[in-house]
Order: C-alpha cells, then structure tokens, then sequence
C-alpha cells in the first residue's frame, strides 16, 4: 500500500484506535516525538510498517525533521491527529507539496488570530484583547465587562485558563498561567512549531452566559456542542455534531456524548454558523472541530475551531453513533482517494457513545474530601449501569491502578485527569443517566472513606 507518514506526539485519539484505522488505507510509518504508549503496544505496533522516536525538535528544525522523514519512507502524505504538531505538519506537507491544512493553518491554533479573522468576518465571537504586557490587562478591562477569561493563545484541554474579574487578579493568573504552560511543556503537552510563544501568548475574553435549556430538552446537558468535520481542498463538509455535560470551573470538559439531544431544526442552525466560522479560516485539507457556546433565544458564539479531530475519544464515539470512521476518511483525502461524505451533516444515529473524565470533584465542581487511589477493576461499574450499556476504561489516557488520584486544579484543566472512561448506552438519556451515576459514586466508588462524599446511584 501507499506510505504515510504518521507523525506522534501527546493528545489525540489513543494509538490503539486511531492507528489500524490508518493502516487501513496506506502502510503507516511512525514518527514519535513523545514516548510511545506502550500498555497498548500489542494493539497498535503491529499494524505499522515502521516506528522511529526522536528526542523532541522544535520550530524550522521541526519541520526539517518531518520533511526528511517522509522522503525517507517516500510517504504520499503526512498526518498528525495531536494539536500540538498541526502547525508544523501543515509547514512539512507544504514544503513538500502534500495535501494539508495549508498556509492559513495559525488561525485555527493560535487563539488570537482565530478571532480577529472571525471578527473580521462577521462570525459571533466573545469580546477579547490580546495580553503581552500588563497594560494590555489594565486596557482589557476598560474594554470589556468583567468577569473575564484568561486563555492561553496556544493552549488545549483548557489548560491554563482562569476567570478573573479584576486587574490585579488578572496579573497574578497570568503569572500563574505561563508556570501552567511552562510546566504543561515539560510533559509534552505545549505547541511544538512555536514552543516559545506557546507559553506566553495569552488573551482575556468577556465570558457570554449560555442557556442548555433553551436548546436541550432535558437537563444534565452543557451549554456548548462541537461540529466534528473535515476540509477536502477547502470545501468544509460538517459531518455530525457532539455534545457535552456541564463543564466544571473554569470551563474543563468533564463527558462528551454522542449523539447531542438537540431538535433537527437547531442542529442546522449550529451546522450553519460553524460552516461560516471554519470557512473564514481559509483552510485546505484537514479535520475540523468546531465548538460553539449556545446561548439564550437562540444565540450562539464561536469558542475555538481546531485543524484535528475532537481530542481522546471523540472520532469513536462518531464511528459507533454515526457509522463515520473520521480517521479513515481523512487518509483517504489526504491520498487524493474518494471520501464518501454525507450530502449534509448527520443529525441522528443509532445508540449513543461517550467519553467520561475521573477528576477529584463532584458533580457540582467541589473538590472532593478524600484522594483514593486509581483501580478501574475497584469500582462496581454494573450497579452505575444502565441494562444494555457498558464501558470501559481508555487505558493510553489513564493513570497505572494503585496511582493517587490527582489534586484537580483550575488552571490545569484536563492535565489533572486520573483517566478516561469509554460508554455506550442504548440511548442518549441511558448514557446521560449513567455518566451522572459515575460522578455521583466516584470517589467511594474507588474505596474512599465515605463521610461528606455522595453515594454510589445518586443521580448527578
């Protein structure tokens, strides 16, 4: 088969998913830019024609790395599914003339850039002002209504992120979002083209209020959803849309579901504004993941939009609700091979799927008295469980058993996750119920002592 060059680092869908389905379409040639996940290594090494791990590069030298490599395995093209090696596998396959998401590809990374281009475009966003000095803060808040939201420019998995509503809060959470990001790099999960500008570019941004109930039926839904899509030689096709559980403070995802409870009529309005928002990005061949805040009577904003596919689990859940294996479409057209896309985005699908993050709070976002250890085999998971549904425990993005669970921390975001669990359910609300059982039971769950914690088969 044709050669591709699959280039790894942190995030992303786990190797033991993402890399048959590679291998299904093109011989897949390696190159690790972080230690390769080896509890799953039985699943994913031998569907590879080569593996090669080099110490981490950054910037032109990058680049340069991933070039050489490709005309050394003669790949057909170059793919990365992590946010933090997009921006230099975009500058790799132009270089050497490969199918890519293009010249323009900053804007779906770099914060900043995203939206001035959509305010520029008309495309509904927060107000923002960009953070490099500490008048910047002291104009920020002349210019907007606090609270605000500082952001890294260049950040994922709302890491460093913190609301603050003052300018003195707001100097201090800038301090201690460059430590985030610093120590966030030296896990590897910091941009790789622009390592520099990855831990001190930062914004401030009003923070807009959604309204779940104005757009689900039911409660126990978040107030934002994600668009997942791919860009084929810049004709966006968006393919279905994720939903989400509430998030806990600042804003740190805790479940993606599939499918999104959302009425027909409303899933084409949130299609529409993410096709206007993924447009105005000029991108050119790449996965897209669009989220967008849903807002009272109807309104809506622009979050962010990201030239790979929604992190961890999200192109599973797509394949078992939706049918669509992202992953291999998005080879396919990296190949300059025939993609079957819907005629529109899909609006429903059969059964439902979901990612559910362990983090030490509960399902109100407080922290939880007592730290137990991580044991996925402790927990009683059938008595969580509704008839018909199942899960298990995504072990590439999981803590060893016997490790303390950690400390959640605001500005850490996902980097406090202890693991990732993977549902299915029979239906939507199934899967709702079940991940707010999950929550309510965790930590005593684990063996926690029980005093101030909730009790296994509360509802969330």
């Amino acid at each position: 088969m044709t050669p591709i060059l699959f280039v790894y680092a942190k995030g992303g869908p786990p190797l033991e998913y993402a890399i048959p389905r590679i291998a299904a379409h093109a011989d897949v040639h390696v190159l690790a830019l972080a230690p390769l996940p080896r509890t799953t290594e039985s699943v994913w090494l031998p569907a590879c024609a080569s593996v090669t791990s080099v110490r981490p590069r950054e910037g032109v030298e990058l680049v340069d790395l991933i070039c050489s490599h490709a005309r050394r395995v003669g790949a057909a093209a170059v793919l990365t599914l992590s946010e933090y090696a997009v921006v230099a596998v975009a500058h790799a396959s132009l270089r050497l003339g490969l199918r890519g998401a293009g010249e323009r590809v900053a804007g779906a990374r770099d914060k900043r850039l995203m939206r001035r281009i959509w305010r520029d475009a008309g495309v509904p966003v927060p107000g923002f002002k960009e953070v490099h000095t500490p008048e910047d803060i002291a104009a920020a808040f002349e210019e907007l209504t606090p609270p605000l939201l500082l952001k890294a420019a260049w950040s994922a998995g709302s890491t460093a992120h913190l609301t603050v509503w003052n300018e003195q809060q707001a100097e201090e959470a800038w301090k201690t979002g460059r430590s985030v990001m610093e120590a966030s790099s030296a896990q590897g999960y910091a941009e790789l083209h622009a390592a520099d500008e990855g831990v001190s570019d930062f914004l401030l941004e009003e923070i807009v209020t959604g309204e779940a109930s104005d757009w689900f039926d039911e409660a126990g839904w978040g107030d934002y959803a994600s668009v997942e899509g791919i860009v084929a030689d810049g004709r966006y096709h968006p393919l279905c849309i994720t939903g989400r559980m509430p998030t806990i403070a600042p804003f740190t995802e805790r479940a993606s579901l599939a499918p999104a409870a959302l009425p027909h009529a409303l899933q084409r309005r949130i299609e529409e504004v993410s096709r206007a928002a993924v447009d105005a990005l000029g991108l050119d061949t790449c996965a897209t993941h669009t989220e967008i805040k849903l807002g009272a009577d109807g309104a809506m904003w622009l979050i962010e939009t990201a030239a790979r596919f929604g992190g961890v689990m999200t192109t599973r859940q797509v394949e078992t609700v939706f049918g669509l294996d992202m992953i291999g479409m998005l080879v396919r057209e990296l190949l300059g091979r025939d993609v079957d896309y819907p005629r529109r985005m899909l609006t429903e699908g059969e059964g439902a799927a979901g990612s559910l993050v362990v983090l030490a709070v509960d399902p109100e976002g407080r922290p939880w008295s007592e730290l137990p250890t991580w044991d996925f085999e402790a927990v009683d998971w059938p008595a969580l469980l509704a008839p018909g549904s199942r899960v298990e425990l995504v072990r590439e993005h999981s803590l060893p058993p016997g490790s303390r669970v950690p400390v959640y921390e605001e500005a850490g975001g996902a980097n406090s996750m202890a693991a990732l669990c993977f549902l299915t359910a029979e239906s939507g609300p199934d899967l709702l119920a079940d991940c707010g059982r999950i929550l309510a039971a965790l930590p005593h769950a684990l063996g926690a002592p029980s005093a101030d914690l909730p009790t296994p088969g509360s509802t969330a």
